[in-house]
């Protein structure tokens, strides 16, 4: 009788009002995508998410500070000034104050992960309430990388892209763990840098995203020192000149060739649409 009564219950769960569904919209036309845009109410307030301990609305002067490190420091070269330890749960240090040598010789006892003048890869930035952890060459455990696994969510759909990490299984990693003492400040990439400069040197590395830069054709090479997408670039060219996009939407066209719109903005702001077919831009359109 009470497995009855439980069956019961889970299907008048299950036929109510109130269960969330997913509803399948048919593809639209460049035309009504345009008018629905144009139409529709401000999306909601994404959240950026970084670490384990912070979540912050991406409008936020904190959410703005931890993009803009995230875009220009995370993936940046670095020459090492002094040893770096390669113990698992990183080395901490306090930001603003000298580094306790005995604390290092200690830390070194146990290896170390790269030696003065060696070049390394910032390759995660984590954000956490009162501390922010750099990751080189790997880091010397598993972390969340938001560039290498970014998921959008659209009416119920996840969308996840990936990217090819830079670092090779044999390359050592480290991880430095900036002790602020108390909240984490808002900090530019350049205070970032600043606060790494006990271990690492930026003067004399050269950026990747700059190397990489110089090798594309002049009209994407002015595009991207101008900030703006144009037909004709692929994904990478699109994230180096304007960043990671605030929504992902995947549509088809009038075709049924299945494409994705870069949004960037949010309305009635200025919004900018950059339309890819495969990996190449195909349409930009502001709003």
């Amino acid at each position: 009788m009470f497995r009855l009564t439980s069956l019961a219950a889970a299907l008048l769960l299950l036929t109510s009002t109130d269960f969330p569904r997913v509803r399948l919209l048919p593809p639209q036309s460049a035309a009504q995508m345009d008018a629905a845009f144009a139409s529709a109410p401000p999306p909601p307030d994404i959240f950026v998410t970084a670490g384990q301990d912070s979540k912050a609305k991406s409008n936020t002067p904190q959410a703005k500070s931890q993009l803009a490190i995230i875009r220009y420091v995370d993936q940046e070269y670095a020459r090492v000034v002094q040893p770096l330890p390669s113990q698992k749960q990183g080395f901490r240090y306090a930001v603003g104050k000298p580094v306790d040598p005995g604390k290092l010789r200690s830390a070194l006892a146990r290896g170390s992960a790269a030696n003065p003048g060696d070049q390394v890869q910032i390759t995660n930035i984590e954000f956490r309430e009162k501390e922010i952890i750099v990751s080189l060459n790997g880091g010397t455990k598993a972390h969340f990388n938001w560039r290498q696994h970014v998921q959008v969510s659209m009416t119920g759909v996840p969308m996840t892209t990936t990217a090819p990490t830079t670092t090779t299984p044999n390359q050592k990693g480290a991880d430095l763990v900036l002790d602020f003492g108390g909240r984490v400040p808002d900090l530019t990439p350049d205070q970032l840098k600043n606060d790494l400069s006990p271990f690492l040197s930026f003067a004399t590395a050269h950026s990747s995203t700059v190397n990489w830069i110089d090798t594309l054709p002049p009209e994407f090479q002015k595009a991207v020192k101008d900030h703006t997408a144009i037909v004709g670039m692929n994904h990478d060219m699109v994230l180096a000149a304007v960043g990671r996009p605030d929504q992902k939407v995947r549509e088809y066209d009038d075709n049924g060739r299945e494409t994705e719109d870069w949004i960037y903005g949010h309305p009635p702001e200025k919004t900018t649409l950059v339309t890819f077919l495969g990996d190449k831009v195909i349409r930009v359109k502001s709003y």
